[in-house]
């Protein structure tokens, strides 16, 4: 199953003090494979993209998802976008945002599985706060859609 996740509002591209420390600290976010981030944009970015599979089958008429990508345990799997600052000695991780399965709705899902269709997960990554977004993003923080 392919999956593209496409975020949007990144927080360093605001005029204030918070996005000035963001751009400063050289701030990135990236998917998170296995332990590694990968394929990093920069906190001021236009816009950031992340294209991938993960493995899906179904298991009893439920459908589950694996793979380097995929994190947690069956019917509780979920995808990591990583927060952290770029410096000479790699990248340190500060927070991170929480993209869950079981949050997709299974028809979309389902619909992903079946046809190979690209399944799009469309987020603003900037928090209420203005900081950079974390924790657990529900809808309709997050939309979900096959294209």
């Amino acid at each position: 199953m392919r999956i593209r996740i496409e975020g949007s509002d990144l927080p360093g591209r605001r005029a204030d003090a918070d996005a000035d420390a963001l751009r400063l600290g050289n701030v990135h976010v990236g998917i998170q494979q296995r332990t590694e981030v990968i394929d990093r944009v920069r906190a001021d970015a236009a816009t950031a993209s992340w294209e991938f599979e993960v493995s899906s089958r179904d298991i009893d008429g439920a459908l589950d998802v694996g793979g380097p990508y995929v994190h947690g345990r069956p019917g509780a799997r979920f995808l990591y976008l990583s927060w952290g600052a770029l410096t000479d000695d790699g990248f340190a991780m500060f927070r991170r945002a929480k993209l869950m399965f079981t949050d997709i709705p299974t028809e979309l899902l389902r619909a992903a599985h079946e046809s190979n269709a690209l399944l799009v997960g469309a987020l603003g990554l900037t928090d209420a706060t203005g900081g950079p977004v974390c924790a657990r993003v529900h809808p309709p923080a997050i939309t979900w859609t096959v294209q």
